[in-house]
């Protein structure tokens, strides 16, 4: 019920602009029309390595040419910015594709060490987020009452906690199709869960181990619930 295939292909746009020459061009050309002698003298480079380029360029769609009506001899390269912020939100799109997809019906696990903060927050915000279309709960290695400052925080969010601590290991043995370690010192006690379910870590510094623990957990909570909303439901 979690989805995580997506093209690794490296998207058009990213692939052009990695090269630095073919930034140079285009920054070039974003601040009008050049001509290619214009261009080879802006940026340095020998003829037939800007037109390569500019080439590179046309046959994506980013640059157009059209002769010049005073000298036919001339061509002057244009920069189609409408097809380059396109572009451009095609390349996000695909990166948005990546995210962690959950179909309904899938059973979510957060997992940190006290389970006293950010595991049952991160429960509450998911749970708050998706109804029931979802199975969410919350565990912990080394399980502790939950911290108040949890509580406020959540509430801020429109959100009642109310958790009982639960261990680690009485719900490794319940299928989960993903599972979130939500600190660095858990993610190296993960046990090996039934079915096999994909792991995701985000690293979470722990608010409790702040000195002001109010702020903490705050910024806990909005880091969380910024992530929540990411995961494709």
């Amino acid at each position: 019920m979690y989805c995580s295939g997506v093209s690794r292909t490296l998207p058009l746009f990213l692939r052009l602009m990695a090269d630095p020459l073919r930034w140079q061009l285009a920054c070039e050309l974003a601040a009008g029309d050049r001509r290619v002698r214009e261009l080879v003298a802006a940026v340095g480079e020998p003829q037939n390595l800007v037109s390569y380029h500019l080439k590179q360029l046309r046959d994506a769609g980013l640059v157009t040419a059209r002769r010049s009506s005073f000298d036919g001899r001339d061509t002057y390269y244009h920069l189609d910015l409408e097809r380059w912020a396109q572009a451009l939100a095609e390349t996000g799109s695909a990166l948005t594709a990546a995210k962690p997809a959950i179909q309904a019906g899938a059973r979510v696990l957060f997992v940190c060490t006290g389970n006293s903060g950010r595991s049952p927050m991160a429960e509450a915000l998911l749970r708050h987020r998706v109804g029931e279309r979802v199975e969410v709960a919350s565990a912990g290695s080394h399980p502790k009452p939950l911290h108040p400052d949890a509580v406020r925080a959540v509430a801020e969010h429109g959100i009642a906690l109310e958790h009982e601590p639960t261990h680690l290991d009485t719900v490794r043995r319940s299928r989960f199709d993903l599972v979130i370690s939500l600190c660095d010192r858990v993610r190296e006690v993960l046990p090996a869960f039934t079915g096999g379910p994909r792991l995701i870590h985000w690293s979470i510094p722990d608010p409790a181990r702040e000195a002001e623990t109010w702020p903490a957990f705050r910024r806990t909570a909005a880091d969380l619930a910024s992530r929540i909303r990411l995961l494709e439901v």
